[in-house]
C-alpha cells in the first residue's frame, strides 16, 4: 500500500515499507577495500543512524546508497528496483544527499542555494510549490534570517543549516545526511535531529551519519554499526549501543548509562577522572 501522491510527485511508500536495501555491498578503489560487506535496510518512517569509528566506511556507504558511487560487489535497491537502473533526474526525485561539506565558488544568496534543491521538480506540477517549500525549509532550519546573504559570507554553522534546507526542499522520500551536526552548536545539533524525527514521523526515511553516540541514541529508531567497511550490528538503539560491543569497535573502553529521566542510553568514554 502506498500513500497518495500529489500531482508530479512520486507516491510516498507507506510507513514500514522497505524503501532502500543494500546487501553485501563491497567497494574497492585503487586496490583498497573501502567496503567489505555492508548491509543496510531502511524503511519508510524511521531514522537510521550510521555509526562507527573513523575509516569504518560510513561516508563511503552513504555515497553508495545515494548512487554517487557504484559498488564493486553486492546490490543496492531503491523501492525494490536496482539503484543502477534509475536515471539521474528520476533518482533525484526519490532521494536527497547532504554531503559532509557544502562548498560554492559563487556568492549565491542563501535562499537561492536552498532553491537549488527544487531543480529535480522543474517542469513538473510540483514546481508550483517552489516558493512555499523553500520558505518552509529555511524556517525549519532557522536560516530565514540570512536568506539574502551570500552563501560564501556565512559561518560554517550557517552554511550547514542552509545546505540542510536545500536537501529538505528537494522533498524526497529518502534523505541521506552525512554528519549534519558536525559544524553546529548544541542548540542546532538538537534542531537538526528534531527535523529528522519530524520528517520520519511524516513518513520519510532518514539515514544519518553521526559521531555522537548519545545523540544517535536520543533520536534514532535503529542503529547500523560499521567497522572496517562491514556491518557488525544492526538493530534498535538499546540492542546495539552496548558497552562491550562499542568498546571493541571503537578501540576504547566506554560505559553506557541510562538517562535518569528518559532512560535513553548515554554513551561515555571511560576516564580516570
Amino acid at each position: 500500500m502506498r500513500l497518495r501522491a500529489r500531482p508530479g510527485v512520486p507516491e510516498r511508500p507507506a510507513p514500514g515499507t522497505d524503501l532502500l536495501t543494500a546487501e553485501a555491498v563491497r567497494l574497492t578503489v585503487g586496490g583498497r577495500e573501502l567496503l567489505a560487506g555492508a548491509d543496510v535496510r531502511v524503511t519508510a518512517g524511521e531514522v537510521v543512524a550510521l555509526l562507527g569509528p573513523n575509516g569504518a566506511g560510513k561516508s563511503t556507504l552513504l555515497s553508495v546508497l545515494a548512487g554517487d558511487l557504484a559498488p564493486t560487489g553486492g546490490e543496492v535497491r531503491l523501492l525494490d528496483r536496482p539503484l543502477a537502473g534509475y536515471r539521474p533526474a528520476e533518482l533525484a526525485r526519490h532521494r536527497a544527499l547532504l554531503p559532509q561539506s557544502a562548498a560554492l565558488s559563487f556568492p549565491f544568496p542563501a535562499d537561492e542555494v536552498v532553491r537549488m534543491g527544487r531543480a529535480p521538480w522543474a517542469g513538473t506540477a510540483a514546481a508550483a510549490e517552489d516558493d512555499a517549500v523553500v520558505a518552509e525549509a529555511m524556517a525549519a532550519t532557522e536560516s530565514t534570517a540570512f536568506a539574502g546573504r551570500p552563501f560564501t559570507a556565512l559561518s560554517g554553522g550557517e552554511r550547514a543549516r542552509v545546505a540542510l534546507a536545500r536537501v529538505l526542499a528537494q522533498r524526497t522520500a529518502l534523505l541521506l545526511l552525512d554528519e549534519p551536526t558536525a559544524a553546529l552548536d548544541l542548540r542546532h545539533q538538537e534542531l537538526v535531529l528534531r527535523v529528522a524525527r519530524a520528517r520520519a514521523a511524516a513518513g520519510d526515511a532518514m539515514v544519518v551519519v553521526l559521531h555522537d553516540l548519545s545523540l544517535a541514541a536520543a533520536y534514532a529508531d535503529r542503529v547500523v554499526l560499521l567497522a572496517a567497511g562491514a556491518t557488525v550490528a544492526d538493530g534498535p538503539v538499546a540492542e546495539v549501543l552496548r558497552a562491550p560491543l562499542l568498546s571493541e569497535v571503537y578501540g576504547h573502553p566506554v560505559e553506557v548509562l541510562a538517562h535518569p529521566r528518559t532512560g535513553v542510553p548515554l554513551v561515555l568514554p571511560e576516564r580516570d577522572r
